[in-house]
């Protein structure tokens, strides 16, 4: 438990009396009323169990952010570093500002930021490890990094850049409302420390001694309709009807028309050329992420084909089944599949935890997606492991599995779609996600069926033209969905607007590129289609379509631009971070900015986990996963 002082300022107290039933989103402020059981669990702080010191500990807790006091001088920051041992390329709470007009009449709003405790915390829902707890003491969310297992979907999920993913560890950390200083009537530490009384805390809803206002926005403030965070703001002085941002963000701030709030529209600061940046397109932090949607969304594309073409008796599907290709293709989408699932798994930060993934399939899409592909997968092995046999039991047994994998191909293929539709990233919450998944896996998997086919010498007109036929439906559902995109977010008010901006910018050449290769694979398709396939086009058609395909998926993936809080010139700037990796100033930890160090797979640690778990603990983990109760 935190050492109270003997002389705390009176600055550092809590001291919240009355409180409001509800807060402004219709919630109770009350986390645990009277005789909820909730309040008879132990609240176990730092190994210490406390008895209840805070009258308000069942209450619940936010912070409240005077923007006309903050005066930019980082204590705040420097205090929350200090309290909770934070490395210097990572802060729980920083300070960034947006800034309009020009000099004599110059505007300037600094913005101090940390985890919102929100009322819908989306990083818990999220968290595929169960590594979140919204607590009924005081509200907080708490975050455990052990459990951690680095994939940083809660950082994806988040709109205000509140978990923190350490390069380094591989794990993700956050403000944890310094609870251990509530439990004993003190403010948080980064509270206490600010000089000119912007930072306060207590009770939601609470307006402290002295300020009037107590609004949920503040320019440059994400929408608060995504988690309802629990913060309020004051900013009265005023400012310019524009406010842009000072890193690197096309992304300024406008007026609305009711003159209430600001929203973000498009601050085309780069200029209109357009680039190539293959090395930033291709050597992105995600590539594990497109090597293995490609390689899942082709294989299970290829097996429904299969599978449900000899269900419905399409007889070129039954004779490519009934060929000597049949059994080696299955082999091989086992072994694409398995690629693309070391991919992943090595993408993680902490890989030889990678069970903990199905830990919160109540509630995270990620939970899901990795449930339902692992089934897909478990189903596919076993379809081409039975198939290697004779016999009604082989046949039974083969089709069993592919029903499993159909199972699994359905529920991880909805779930691979869904974790991506995030309001907190515009770009990607667009019906387009789904037609591009969905589109990939018909092209791409027809055309690994055609691939196959050639092999075994079994390509002919009729197999040529269905497969082509299927190659030019998804591509073409592709196609549609990217005008749909393209347009929708060229004319949003969001950061989708500024995705679309680096698409015709920083990316421009590559884009272009992509379109091209996708028109000429579909007229390409098409053509096969209708006046028979040959196989050289074919081959032609494939690289085509697969190059477009990883192309477009680079771009999904380093495009995206979240909604998230305004840095300044070189904190929470990716340009800088870019910047500083690149000449090497990234070596200096006072710069505050760190290469991605940490090692992407230890044998060692592996085999230390499995010596230190039982097989009771095993046991008790299963439980865990699938009744929710603790073990």
């Amino acid at each position: 438990m935190f050492k109270r002082r003997e002389y705390e300022p009176e600055y550092a107290l809590l001291s919240d009396t009355d409180n409001k039933p509800v807060n402004r989103y219709g919630k109770p402020i009350e986390t645990a009323p009277p005789g909820d059981p909730l309040r008879e669990q132990p609240f176990v702080i730092n190994g210490e169990e406390s008895p209840q010191q805070n009258p308000n500990r069942y209450k619940q807790h936010g912070f409240y952010f005077n923007a006309d006091n903050c005066i930019a001088c980082h204590a705040c920051e420097a205090a929350c570093s200090e309290k909770n041992d934070v490395p210097p390329h990572l802060a729980f709470r920083s300070v960034g500002f947006v800034e309009g007009g020009s000099y004599p009449d110059y505007r300037r709003i600094n913005i101090s930021m940390a985890c919102n405790h929100c009322d819908n915390p989306v990083c818990l829902k999220g968290c595929p490890t169960r590594a979140y707890t919204k607590f009924a003491e005081y509200g907080a969310v708490l975050q455990d990094p052990d459990i951690c297992f680095g994939c940083g979907y809660c950082t994806w999920v988040c709109p205000y850049n509140a978990p923190q993913l350490d390069p380094v560890k591989g794990q993700v950390s956050k403000c944890n409302m310094c609870v251990d200083r509530l439990e004993v009537g003190l403010k948080p530490a980064c509270v206490s420390a600010c000089l000119g009384k912007a930072l306060d805390f207590g009770v939601i809803e609470n307006i402290p001694e002295g300020r009037v206002q107590a609004e949920t926005e503040i320019p440059g403030f994400p929408r608060t309709d995504i988690t309802h965070p629990n913060i309020r703001f004051q900013q009265m002085k005023s400012i310019q009807r524009e406010m842009v941002r000072v890193d690197d963000m096309p992304i300024k701030y406008h007026r609305s028309e009711d003159e209430k709030r600001y929203v973000p529209e498009l601050d085309p600061k780069k200029g209109y050329d357009r680039q190539w940046n293959w090395k930033k397109l291709l050597g992105s932090h995600e590539n594990a992420h497109i090597a293995f949607t490609l390689s899942v969304q082709t294989v299970m594309g290829a097996f429904a084909l299969l599978v449900l073409g000899d269900g419905f008796g399409i007889a070129p599907i039954e004779s490519f089944r009934a060929g000597g290709a049949f059994v080696p293709g299955l082999w091989l989408m086992v072994a694409l599949m398995g690629f693309g699932l070391f991919k992943l798994n090595m993408h993680l930060g902490k890989p030889h935890r990678f069970y903990r993934g199905f830990n919160n399939l109540r509630l995270s899409p990620v939970s899901r997606e990795i449930a339902g592909v692992s089934a897909f997968f478990a189903g596919l092995l076993g379809y081409a492991v039975f198939n290697l046999f004779d016999g009604t039991l082989a046949t039974w047994l083969a089709n069993a599995s592919a029903l499993l994998a159909l199972a699994g191909l359905g529920f991880g293929g909805y779930y691979m779609v869904k974790l991506y539709r995030i309001p907190a990233r515009p770009f990607w919450d667009h019906w387009q996600t789904g037609s591009s998944f969905l589109g990939t896996g018909l092209a791409l998997g027809s055309l690994l069926v055609g691939l196959l086919a050639m092999a075994g010498g079994q390509f002919d007109g009729g197999l040529g033209r269905l497969l082509a036929g299927l190659a030019a439906a998804g591509l073409a559902l592709e196609g549609i969905g990217l005008l749909a995109h393209a347009r929708a977010m060229s004319h949003v008010d969001s950061e989708g607007a500024a995705s679309w901006y680096e698409q015709m910018t920083t990316y421009g050449w590559p884009y272009w590129l992509r379109n091209g290769l996708l028109i000429a694979a579909l007229l390409l398709a098409a053509g096969q289609a209708l006046t028979g396939a040959d196989s050289w086009l074919f081959g032609l058609l494939t690289l085509l379509a697969l190059g477009s395909a990883i192309i477009g998926r680079a771009l999904f993936y380093v495009l995206v631009i979240p909604t998230t809080m305004p840095g300044a010139f070189f904190w929470r700037n990716k340009g800088f971070v870019e910047h500083a990796r690149e000449v090497g100033l990234a070596e200096m930890p006072q710069i505050g900015v760190a290469y991605e160090r940490h090692h992407p797979f230890r044998v060692d640690e592996l085999l230390q986990t499995l010596r230190e778990t039982s097989l009771r603990e095993m046991l008790g983990h299963v439980r865990w996963v699938l009744t929710g109760r603790p073990y």
